[in-house]
């Protein structure tokens, strides 16, 4: 039976991260979708829509609890299962030992963890007392992360389970202006070389500029950004959250089961115009 877990956390209104964890007995499953149903807000909600369809339960937790609410009655539009059951509550990751409890928590009704996607997002405008929050943050919940779902995952050999750390080009590049994202991006990538060395199936998807409200809200306040990044990115576009989930789903699938320890760039060519 498959089930799912989806997350979404936020620090004084804005979205910190988004995680979404799976419970995954009989393997994975990525059925098509027929169409986007609106606009995802990040690629990791968009990898939880394209698996709804095989999911069986989802837990959504935000600070929010009523954004958790929507969420959930969101998934329990695209589900098709008749076993789907859908359950919102309230979580801060601000909180000493909270990410701990969670994933306890998410044992207790999930009953295993598969397969976990840990997102974290930071907003360029915040003063520095805010992005030190928020970059403390990110790396100690994807630090805790690590351990809980390595203490609550099974053993099921080296083809299934599998984590995967949403990174950015600014894993693997300077860019200038944004120490403190800099920073929680590279301390993703590096936590996922760490983590691959004991034998977990961990990867960092790395993508750059995607079309979330975050970067929405970045174009709209910066004059003449959207011609810089169609300038940096050689396709000419932003991505869309969608085809960085079609990365997450096969980072998880049994179909990458000999790759761990990586990043894995999804950039439109980005990060090749930054070394130029």
């Amino acid at each position: 039976m498959d089930q799912l877990l989806s997350q979404q956390f936020l620090i004084r209104g804005q979205a910190l991260s988004i995680n979404l964890v799976f419970s995954n007995s009989s393997g994975l499953k990525y059925p098509q979708m027929p169409q986007w149903l609106g606009q995802s807000s990040s690629p990791t909600k968009s990898s939880g829509v394209f698996l709804m369809e095989g999911a069986a339960g989802v837990l959504v937790a935000d600070i929010d609890l009523s954004l958790a609410a929507d969420v959930a009655a969101e998934c329990t539009a695209l589900a098709v299962n008749n076993c789907f059951h859908a359950e919102a509550i309230q979580v801060d990751i601000t909180m000493e030992n909270a990410v701990q409890a969670f994933f306890h928590q998410t044992t207790e009704i999930l009953g295993r963890i598969d397969y976990c996607i840990n997102s974290a997002i930071l907003e360029f405008s915040k003063p520095p007392t805010s992005q030190t929050l928020t970059r403390e943050a990110s790396i100690s919940t994807r630090t805790q992360e690590a351990r809980a779902v390595s203490d609550h995952s099974p053993g099921r050999g080296t083809t299934r389970g599998a984590m995967v750390k949403l990174g950015s080009g600014s894993s693997l590049i300077a860019t200038p202006g944004v120490l403190p994202y800099i920073t929680s991006k590279h301390g993703a990538l590096g936590l996922t070389l760490g983590n691959a060395r004991h034998g977990i199936r961990v990867k960092c998807v790395c993508p750059s500029w995607t079309d979330t409200p975050m970067v929405e809200r970045a174009v709209s306040g910066v004059e003449g950004l959207k011609d810089i990044i169609q300038t940096a990115v050689p396709m000419g576009r932003i991505a869309m959250p969608e085809e960085e989930a079609d990365a997450v789903i096969f980072l998880w699938n049994p179909r990458s089961s000999y790759v761990t320890g990586c990043s894995f760039v999804v950039d439109g060519g980005t990060t090749l115009t930054a070394l130029r």
